[in-house]
């Protein structure tokens, strides 16, 4: 089942003229050392940048808060498996959140989609939840000799 779902689109030009401002006030308030370990190795620093702007304000959507009640910026991080895939990870009252909105007896799993095209940066959250156990028990085996 669908619990949430958010999309944001981002200036990359926007972005760029932050960090060309704030510098690394602006990289330590709002990324991860994760996140800007990504961005500071690539050659696009600032599209970097603000797809995980975007991701951040998509999942904020995603939890039905937008970036207010308490998340932080930082409560919101993402990564990349070594496929290239990206993958959100929650802390904080972003992980509370995700625990109180998700029914007992399910798992919650947030997706990440993150693109860009200069100079927009674009990402899209869902977040789906899925019963912890099996919906259907297997049908027992036949007791042995019958």
């Amino acid at each position: 089942m669908i619990l949430g779902i958010g999309t944001d689109l981002a200036n990359i030009d926007r972005i760029a003229a932050t960090l060309e401002r704030f510098g690394d006030r602006f990289r330590r308030r709002v990324f991860t050392d994760i996140e800007r370990r990504k961005a500071e190795r690539r050659r696009d620093v600032a599209g970097t940048y603000a797809k995980r702007w975007a991701a951040k304000e998509a999942c904020s959507k995603a939890l039905g808060t937008g970036l207010r009640m308490g998340i932080a910026w930082k409560d919101m991080s993402v990564r990349n498996l070594a496929t290239g895939q990206p993958v959100m990870e929650l802390t904080g009252w972003a992980a509370e959140r995700l625990s109180d909105m998700t029914p007992e007896g399910y798992t919650a799993t947030v997706h990440v989609s993150l693109t860009d095209d200069h100079p927009w940066a674009q990402a899209f959250v869902v977040i789906e939840a899925h019963p912890t156990a099996p919906l259907f028990a297997p049908a027992a085996a036949p007791p042995a000799g019958a």
